[in-house]
């Protein structure tokens, strides 16, 4: 049986109102606790997802994706390198710039912390057919899009 307008709007209204936010505060309280095991800020858990997700990057480049000045920047790259979850490396196409790179020690360290979640993640997952996957994959890949495009307009 079709959804009527009334039934689509509200299941909108739930979903983009109170089942997104709620889960976006939930991530942000995760990185919060898994940055005070691993000994670092917030916005340092934000650099090595950057990390993990793009690769190796200079420190200025690391600091526009992270909304950094580039001396918060350099403090953050400071503070994970004192912990062991970053190091600096010569970029290779140029030996006058330096690269931040995740530690094996730090990615390590990263993904026992989220293991839980993956563990969780993956189990939830196991019910959903390969379409709704896809369809999900399809709406996390344009939740994404349309959030770092409004995140601009704040710039």
């Amino acid at each position: 049986m079709a959804a009527t307008n009334e039934d689509r709007a509200a299941l909108l209204g739930e979903l983009v109102t109170r089942s997104i936010p709620g889960w976006a505060i939930a991530v942000v309280q995760l990185n919060s606790a898994v940055a005070s095991r691993l000994g670092v800020t917030d916005t340092d858990v934000l650099c090595l997802h950057v990390l993990d997700r793009y690769g190796p990057a200079t420190p200025g480049v690391l600091a526009k994706r992270v909304n950094l000045t580039t001396g918060s920047a350099s403090r953050m790259i400071d503070r994970l390198v004192a912990a062991g979850c970053v190091r600096r490396v010569p970029d290779p196409a140029d030996r006058r710039r330096v690269l931040i790179e995740p530690t094996q020690e730090g990615r390590d360290r990263a993904t026992t912390a989220y293991a839980g979640l993956v563990a969780r993640t993956r189990e939830e997952l196991a019910g959903y057919t390969d379409e709704e996957l896809r369809t999900l994959v399809r709406f996390m890949a344009a939740a994404e899009r349309d959030t770092a495009a409004e995140a601009q307009l704040f710039k």
